[in-house]
């Protein structure tokens, strides 16, 4: 098992998922690193290494793995869906825990309208009956709620009025910013952006980066430093395209189930050891 080296907020252990991938001359000094193909980005310290002066903006997930954990254990794929809502909670407060500025979950894609229709009407009814439970728990340790997404008429009413009872509740709220990607798509989200400059009459020599920034679902949303995927895909599936332009991108084996606050510490610890040039040369 890898150990801490000093007691630096700098000194953290990493453990990757293949070596070959990773160069040791890409990481500050205090940073150690352990290859273990059987597992990733493991560290001992657990969120003691995190320097939280430098804490990412904006951190996104895509909450991958339900029904492969489900299937694993011989359960429905629906309850591998349950099961996600102890790791997104504890994610979440382990995030505001931390002084994180803002969290963006991955709920629900307007691909997944795609799925079984049983697994379909779950997800709504799992979803409603989450705020239901959670909204009053995540304002009370003052977090934000917000969603982005299409509000069209696939997503059922009652989810709606929960939606809009979740924002209004916690929207005086001046903690973790927790934003739910429900029926989003990124590409949808740029599309519905640019009918909106439409509409509202900008000529196509006014449209720039900020003019279209302005119509995204959520203006005030920051672009994403740090994306973290888990269950072993290595993709961004239609997730923030815009706001992850030049965000680091974090790939974790581990199911969503099995996620915790731990692997969030460990994903925040890689992400600070990473260089950002932003197109550019550090000095």
């Amino acid at each position: 098992m890898a150990r801490r080296t000093s007691a630096s907020r700098q000194s953290v252990a990493v453990t990757v998922r293949d070596d070959r991938f990773f160069d040791a001359r890409h990481f500050p000094m205090g940073v150690v690193i352990r290859g273990d193909r059987g597992s990733t980005l493991r560290s001992v310290n657990r969120g003691a290494g995190i320097d939280l002066s430098r804490l990412p903006t904006h951190v996104a997930c895509v909450m991958d793995g339900n029904g492969r954990w489900a299937q694993a254990r011989g359960l429905p794929r629906t309850e591998g869906h349950s099961a996600g809502e102890e790791a997104l909670i504890d994610t979440v407060e382990g995030a505001a825990d931390i002084g994180l500025k803002w969290l963006t979950v991955y709920a629900f894609s307007t691909e997944n309208w795609r799925r079984p229709p049983s697994e379909v009407r779950f997800l709504m009814g799992f979803n409603e009956s989450l705020l239901v439970r959670r909204s009053q728990e995540l304002h009370e340790r003052n977090v934000r709620i917000r969603f982005v997404g299409r509000r069209d008429t696939r997503v059922p009413k009652r989810v709606q009025a929960r939606i809009e009872e979740a924002v209004e509740l916690t929207a005086a709220n001046t903690g973790l910013t927790f934003t739910v990607a429900f029926n989003y798509g990124g590409r949808a989200e740029i599309v519905d952006a640019a009918a909106a400059l439409v509409r509202a009459g900008v000529g196509a020599d006014d449209v720039d980066e900020a003019s279209l920034a302005k119509h995204l679902y959520d203006a005030q949303m920051p672009d994403v430093d740090l994306m973290i995927r888990t269950s072993g895909e290595n993709r961004v599936s239609n997730f923030l395209l815009w706001q992850m332009a030049y965000s680091e991108l974090v790939f974790t084996d581990t199911l969503w189930p099995d996620f915790r606050r731990d692997d969030l510490f460990d994903a925040i610890c890689v992400y600070q050891a990473r260089d950002r040039r932003f197109g550019g040369l550090n000095r």
